[in-house]
């Protein structure tokens, strides 16, 4: 993987308590940095699940997890799950579209999981969901540019 002018794009950070056995890739964006953090784990399959615990930062004036912050999780799991197709190692997001479905509460595990749709010489196509237990609150999908 390259290099980006914020660090290196290899996993920095293991995750501790609940999210033990996790990791994430700290100083490589500073908005995900300051909103997160977010943490994602590759499988023994290939599979990536995403992963980060409700703070009182997370949420809205209601209580429960922000909108604008579970779609910011969304586009981290979106690079997460792709990065085994992400040839040179970094991307942009140019299409992302989120249905919530349900809200998410102060402490909740919060996971995402997902699938490569296809990946093209130029392009990474990604579908997944954000759940809390068996209860989804996001299904997402997006397109990241080589």
């Amino acid at each position: 993987m390259t290099e980006s002018v914020y660090g290196e794009s290899t996993p920095t950070k293991p995750g501790v308590g609940r999210l033990e056995g996790y990791s994430t890739w700290e100083g490589l964006d500073p908005c995900e940095d300051f909103m997160g953090p977010f943490f994602f784990m590759k499988e023994g399959n290939g599979d990536v699940k995403c992963a980060f615990v409700a703070e009182l930062k997370h949420t809205n004036s209601a209580g429960t997890t922000h909108g604008g912050l579970l779609m910011t999780f969304a586009d981290f799991s979106l690079f997460a799950i792709a990065q085994d197709s992400l040839n040179t190692g970094f991307g942009v997001t140019i299409s992302l579209q989120g249905e919530f479905v349900s809200a998410g509460n102060l402490d909740d595990f919060v996971e995402a999981r997902g699938r490569v749709i296809r990946s093209t010489r130029s392009l990474v196509f990604v579908q997944g969901e954000v759940f809390v237990g068996d209860k989804t609150l996001l299904n997402f999908s997006g397109i990241i540019k080589k």
